[in-house]
């Protein structure tokens, strides 16, 4: 006679088998499922044992897999099983496979209670050691090395008084803490180590948090933020190496027990760590996404805005837009908890590194050094114990000091990083169109240690009733474009950004005489910044600019750029797959720019990588949508953009606001500007197989974009102070350099060079650093433009060619050198 529990288990899969959705079943719909449910333990147990038989196999997937949910319900309950329950259900777990849809961590878990008597522990050792080969043999997934750490768990003892820790890089310093620590505060820190390791899931639940905040307190919380600062930073300093997976859950324990600490230091280490989590490694994704959402979500519920400061730090330091979404409803949740606007936020959190006018002095030793930030560098000046200027640290300090110097170079590199991060933010402003009354924007721009590095030399518009007034600060206060004081304001000025697009050419003109005169180099292009208006041939097009179509681009290099500059954008593959269009979004406007781009070359491996992800990018369109409508899709390798699911209808260009239609159209002069093959001044002789190379010519040089005349009309006021000014002259599309024995024309858009009588081409790879010569200081009014710097360092170069010496160099010049 069948009995109770097969009888059981029959009419529950006969009921499954007809279910509707078999792959979401509640076991409580079903009458056998209930009556599982509701039965006594040892029936229940009995039930478990049968479902793992191997002579009872299911008819089919589904069943196995509805089985499979009833007993992890079953095995959520605390069960009495019996020697001989454990014995006979580690025999199934032995011999079912890894393809078996049953909960195997489920019932681990569930026999942990009985397997923790230290006896029995001992009786089925065998068999968990045993089943522990067999899954080691499986094929491997993070499902299956959970569950061999579970049986690690249960073998080494429910009650002992270690934690697991593997010996990766990470583990060995854990380890080496725990033993150098006295014996009862080991004991505490391996019981908080412990609760670490049990983090799960992607928040923690209120029961954990309970009891790590019992535990932190055994600790003692200064010793726990020392301790805590220590294994989290070294996570962070190790680059490029993945922690080991069970480490890694428990990092992200101990990362969920700091969310209650008030301490400073600790939140910047949790930034350090949350910015390595995300970091992508080559050829792998991201280090530990995991360790970095851990860090964002402690952060977002540290006390003050200490946590807040350092989840915009790391959103200025991470481009994925996976990563972003998150890291962007973190700081909308801080802002919402602290009663501030998520812009406010954003300003009052940026960190003054203990700045002084620029400068910083830390003693490192008996010596003193001093950081200085110059334009949007950071330089480095040494000091003696008499105080006397050094070039570099001294050996002793090199020897003795090793940690302070690791610091100092981590400090550094923050503060160049903020900069730049910070830079980018303020150059986006006048999308925004954000206001600020006079107090608030002094202190959070003006008079701000780190941010007024930038905005003093940046143009600000000043609106106080009718009255409207440009000015930008100058020796200690703020002036008009005739060096008059600006006074009289009212407590209800409003300051917002100035931007060339509200202003005639006149006034731009007046602003560049302004920042010559005073020999003022501004963070980026402000009044030289290209403006855009709409063209003829777009009104005609209507709703499309093909301003920037049909150019080749270096994919990597363009999805590098699209991303620092706010754009969404994936890299394209050579397969059988559709993408969206680069996309610029702008809530702000309730508008959507898109970028149309496609894979250019049909050869494998000549045509992509090795993981067949295109090198090369077709460009076409620029568009608008209006905010959150149904987005455009293409195939990767081309043949036009469409959606298929509805009509969404692409905006009129003359619809769009001019500010937004200028600085949209100005990104994507920058990536063609930049990503363009024709800036390689290789691909003459080296492009793959002579492709794109007539577009190679023509963009090398062909007509000049907005940003090159930009350049010919600096050159044109630059070139009289130079000390090659009579060998230079421009004309046309070029600078023109008469060398000694050539006479050279560098185009203005690529840098690229040819050489009269006949045009040929000189090929000249810059070096990394390029600059002018030695000893001739050449003042530019703005920083970033790349390709103009490499331009000058050309023109030095060939202006004295006779001291040329690159053999490279010389063999294309065609002249003998002496």
């Amino acid at each position: 006679m069948p009995t109770e529990a097969q009888t059981l288990l029959k009419a529950f899969s006969a009921e499954i088998e007809g279910a509707k959705n078999p792959w979401n079943i509640k076991v409580s719909d079903y009458d056998a499922g209930k009556a599982i449910l509701s039965a006594d333990p040892q029936t229940q147990i009995a039930v478990i044992r049968e479902a793992l038989l191997p002579t009872k196999p299911a008819k089919n997937w589904y069943i196995s897999h509805g089985i499979g949910t009833m007993m992890s319900q079953l095995c959520r309950r605390k069960l009495p099983y019996t020697l001989e329950d454990l014995q006979a259900i580690l025999k199934a777990l032995i011999g079912v496979g890894n393809h078996h849809v049953y909960p195997f961590q489920a019932l681990l878990r569930s026999m942990s209670y009985p397997l923790a008597d230290l006896t029995i522990l001992a009786t089925c050792r065998p068999l968990l050691e045993k089943l522990r080969k067999t899954m080691v043999d499986w094929y491997q997934n993070v499902e299956i090395r959970k569950i061999i750490r579970l049986v690690d768990e249960i073998l080494e003892g429910q009650s002992g008084q270690t934690v697991r820790i593997n010996r990766d890089h990470w583990g060995v310093l854990a380890l080496t803490s725990l033993e150098e620590m006295e014996p009862e505060t080991r004991e505490c820190w391996q019981n908080l180590a412990r609760h670490c390791a049990s983090a799960s899931g992607s928040t923690p639940s209120a029961k954990w948090l309970t009891q790590a905040r019992a535990l932190v307190a055994e600790v003692g919380q200064e010793s726990f933020e020392r301790q805590a600062r220590e294994w989290i930073s070294f996570f962070a300093r190790k680059h490029g190496v993945r922690p080991d997976e069970q480490n890694a859950e428990l990092l992200r324990g101990l990362i969920w027990s700091c969310m209650e600490s008030k301490s400073a230091p600790l939140a910047a280490v949790l930034g350090d760590a949350a910015i390595e989590g995300y970091r992508k490694l080559p050829g792998l994704g991201p280090r530990a996404p995991k360790l970095g959402g851990a860090c964002v979500y402690a952060l977002k519920h540290m006390p003050g805005l200490q946590g807040a400061a350092q989840i915009e730090r790391v959103r200025l330091n991470v481009k994925q837009a996976s990563f972003l979404k998150g890291i962007e409803e973190a700081l909308k949740e801080a802002a919402r908890k602290a009663g501030m606007s998520r812009e406010d936020l954003e300003e009052l959190t940026v960190p003054t590194f203990d700045l002084n006018d620029g400068k910083r002095s830390l003693p490192v030793g008996e010596t003193r050094v001093e950081l200085e930030v110059v334009g949007m560098d950071v330089r480095t000046q040494w000091y003696d114990a008499a105080g006397k200027a050094r070039k570099a640290a001294s050996a002793e300090v090199k020897r003795e000091h090793k940690q302070e110097l690791k610091d100092l170079k981590r400090l550094s590199t923050d503060l160049e990083r903020m900069l730049v991060a910070h830079r980018e933010r303020i150059e986006r402003l006048p999308l925004t169109e954000r206001t600020w009354s006079l107090a608030h924007w002094r202190e959070r721009y003006l008079e701000h240690p780190l941010v007024s590095l930038i905005a003093r030399r940046l143009i600000w518009r000043f609106k106080d009733g009718e009255r409207v007034i440009d000015g930008i600060w100058l020796d200690g206060r703020l002036v008009d474009v005739h060096d008059q004081p600006l006074s009289n304001f009212s407590d209800t000025t409003i300051v917002s950004s100035w931007h060339p697009v509200f202003c005639s050419p006149d006034e731009v003109r007046s602003w560049r005489d302004w920042l010559d005169r005073h020999q003022i180099t501004q963070p980026f292009k402000q009044a030289h910044r290209e403006v855009y208006l709409l063209t003829d041939a777009e009104r005609n097009t209507h709703v499309y600019s093909n301003r920037f179509a049909a150019h080749i681009l270096r994919q990597h290099q363009f999805h590098a750029l699209a991303q620092g500059r706010g754009w969404r954008n994936q890299l394209r593959l050579m397969v059988d797959d559709s993408y969206n269009p680069a996309t610029l979004e702008l809530p702000h406007w309730n508008l959507r720019a898109e970028f149309w781009i496609e894979g250019a070359g049909d050869n494998y491996g000549a045509d992509t990588n090795e993981t067949g992800t295109y090198l090369y990018l077709a460009t076409d369109q620029v568009r608008f949508y209006r905010y959150g409508s149904t987005e455009n899709y293409a195939h990767a390798g081309g043949g036009g953009y469409g959606n298929y699911m509805e009509t969404v209808d692409p905006l009129p260009l003359e619809d769009i606001p001019p500010l937004v239609l200028s600085e949209v159209l100005r990104d994507v002069d920058l990536f063609v500007g930049v990503a363009s093959v024709g800036n390689d001044p290789t691909w003459q002789d080296g492009g793959p197989q002579g492709a794109f190379r007539d577009y190679w010519h023509s963009y090398s040089f062909g007509e000049l974009s907005a940003t090159a005349q930009t350049r010919k009309q600096l050159l044109e006021r630059l070139l009289p102070r130079l000390a090659i000014s009579e060998r230079c002259e421009l004309d046309g599309r070029f600078l023109k350099v008469r060398g000694e024995l050539r006479i050279y024309k560098i185009h203005l858009g690529s840098g690229n060079i040819l050489m009269e009588p006949n045009d040929q081409y000189l090929c000249i790879v810059p070096s990394r650093g390029s600059g002018t010569p030695t000893g001739e200081r050449v003042f530019l009014p703005f920083e970033g433009d790349t390709v103009f710097s490499i331009i000058l360092s050309k023109a030095f170069l060939l202006a004295n060619d006779r001291k040329i010496t690159d053999p490279t160099i010389t063999r294309q010049i065609g002249v003998a050198v002496v």
